[in-house]
């Protein structure tokens, strides 16, 4: 069987890059999808380990232009195993200033985070519905756990990430059997955009978890491959990667 592919979209940030480093080192050919990020994306494709990895673009706001990957994709590599969406935006606004939570950011976060997935599944979804891996093609959201806890960086990116959960169980009974859909949730990430921030916030963070420290981006993309290449039997699940935060 050939090397798997794997479309990373938001492939070059800093979660993004920890996924596909981690699906390349699983011997995955990997497509790190990008917006305004080529340089990045160029750059992390020649890092990667293995061969046939490309960047290319993937505004996920742009249904013309992912039916294109989509087409380039089955012309450069004959199919698609694996959709990653990864691209997301947001803003840190307090929760109860509604008023700097204008409609043009609302409709950003909810067109990237939300249709933006969609658009991207119902793109590839007639290669990962012939992917021959075991299990199937597989979709992965990569949401968090402000879905759970509405608690994050403004009140419409927890919505976003809820409605990317409940969408995921949606998308994996109507796609079943051919292709999974798994969310993957993260807490707070200690990339390195986390490390900057205040010290004394990003240490309150991370005792709020009972494992007392927050997760890595690493262990996100290893979470992203398991569900992939061990985790064959799950479907509409939410894989929490959190060090416990969502037990109250």
């Amino acid at each position: 069987m050939a090397a798997p592919i794997a479309v990373v979209t938001g492939g070059a940030g800093g979660l993004g890059s920890a996924i596909c480093t981690k699906l390349a080192s699983e011997g995955m050919r990997v497509v790190v999808g990008y917006h305004h990020s080529a340089d990045a994306a160029h750059k992390l494709v020649a890092a990667l380990s293995g061969a046939g990895h490309s960047a290319r673009p993937a505004p996920v706001t742009d249904t013309a232009a992912l039916t294109a990957l989509a087409a380039t994709i089955a012309r450069d590599y004959g199919g698609c195993d694996v959709l990653v969406n990864c691209a997301g935006i947001t803003r840190f606004v307090p929760h109860a200033d509604l008023d700097s939570l204008d409609d043009q950011l609302i409709d950003a976060i909810l067109a990237t985070n939300v249709r933006g997935a969609f658009a991207a599944v119902r793109a590839f979804r007639s290669l990962l519905d012939n992917s021959s891996l075991p299990g199937g093609g597989v979709v992965v959201n990569v949401s968090s756990i402000a879905a759970e806890i509405a608690m994050g960086s403004n009140v419409i990116y927890c919505a976003s990430k809820a409605a990317l959960d409940n969408m995921t169980k949606s998308l994996a009974r109507a796609l079943a059997p051919r292709i999974r859909v798994v969310s993957v949730s993260p807490g707070l990430v200690d990339t390195e955009f986390v490390k900057s921030l205040d010290q004394a916030w990003r240490h309150e963070q991370a005792s709020r978890a009972p494992l007392g420290r927050l997760a890595t981006p690493q262990e996100v993309a290893a979470a992203v491959a398991a569900v992939i290449t061990t985790l064959t039997c799950s479907t509409g699940s939410v894989v929490k990667v959190d060090g416990g935060r969502t037990l109250g």
